[in-house]
């Protein structure tokens, strides 16, 4: 699934072409694209036609892009969603669920194509609420604030995050409390923390716990740089370029490889219906260090 530095890979891609853009017609090739969308509020298509991309705005994973309306276009895209941009006289995706025309003064129309093979993305018109210091679409209201924004707050983050009973990484999963975070860089964070990923959060020390946030945001600027992780088709820039992260991967995906650090090689066990990938050695399932609270 596309973590923080993919979602904003694309949200970044999007900007200059939709923001100031009109919608000046919408396509809808496959329904199931529009799940998360409340029909009781209006129609997609009607809801979106004619109205102008004012934001190109994200959190965590979830991204979205106010309209003039007072509305905002969410865009999720679960485990192989891609929106792309295409001239008008391209052709048509493979996988294309739902297509807008975008007119925009001075500048080609474009197309921009949600195209989704397993269909666990989805569009929706959303209302717009505050959250704290940001608005943000209702959908993503419950969804904490990711490492990224102005608005994290690290004192509180790192207090929740000691008082978990379950392992450390289930937490870095749980968007509630941190957004963003998913499986290749919750494995990449943990590794460069040295922090078993079953640790319990109970027993990080405050040390550890703010050595591996820091960690978080290094993996995640630094998988930023670098445009995202690209390991298939699935996931692809807005131009449909792969990117280079999957390169400069130290633990997810490395399972059999000599551990960068210290040459052990990298073990991959089941998690959560997915796997994942430590070091035995630098990253110990007992405590390897004083572990007393400071």
């Amino acid at each position: 699934m596309p973590e923080l530095p993919e979602v904003e890979v694309v949200r970044a891609g999007l900007e200059p072409a939709m923001v100031g853009a009109a919608i000046r017609a919408v396509s809808i090739f496959d329904p199931r694209s529009l799940k998360r969308h409340d029909g009781r509020r209006g129609d997609f298509v009607g809801m979106l036609t004619g109205v102008q991309v004012i934001g190109a705005e994200r959190r965590g994973k979830f991204m979205w892009f106010p309209l003039s309306t007072g509305d905002a276009l969410g865009t999720h895209l679960g485990m192989s969603g891609q929106v792309l941009l295409r001239t008008p006289d391209a052709p048509a995706d493979r996988h294309l669920r739902i297509q807008f025309e975008l007119e925009k003064s001075g500048q080609p129309d474009v197309l921009v194509n949600f195209v989704d093979q397993r269909i666990f993305g989805s569009m929706a018109v959303d209302e717009l609420v505050q959250v704290g210091s940001r608005v943000v679409p209702g959908q993503v209201a419950h969804i904490a604030a990711d490492p990224l924004e102005a608005s994290f707050d690290d004192e509180l983050f790192i207090t929740r995050l000691r008082k978990k009973q379950t392992g450390v990484k289930r937490a870095l999963l749980d968007q509630t409390l941190i957004s963003g975070v998913g499986n290749i860089y919750a494995d990449e964070s943990l590794w460069a923390s040295e922090i078993y990923f079953d640790k319990p959060g109970v027993k990080l020390s405050r040390t550890e716990a703010t050595t591996l946030l820091a960690e978080v945001r290094a993996v995640l600027v630094k998988a930023l740089g670098e445009g995202g992780t690209s390991f298939d088709a699935q996931y692809l820039n807005v131009n449909g370029e792969a990117c280079y992260f999957a390169h400069s991967l130290n633990a997810y995906g490395q399972q059999g490889k000599p551990c960068p650090r210290c040459g052990t090689a990298i073990k991959r066990v089941s998690f959560m219906n997915r796997g994942s990938h430590y070091c035995p050695t630098c990253q110990r399932e007992t405590i390897k260090r004083a572990t007393k609270r400071s």
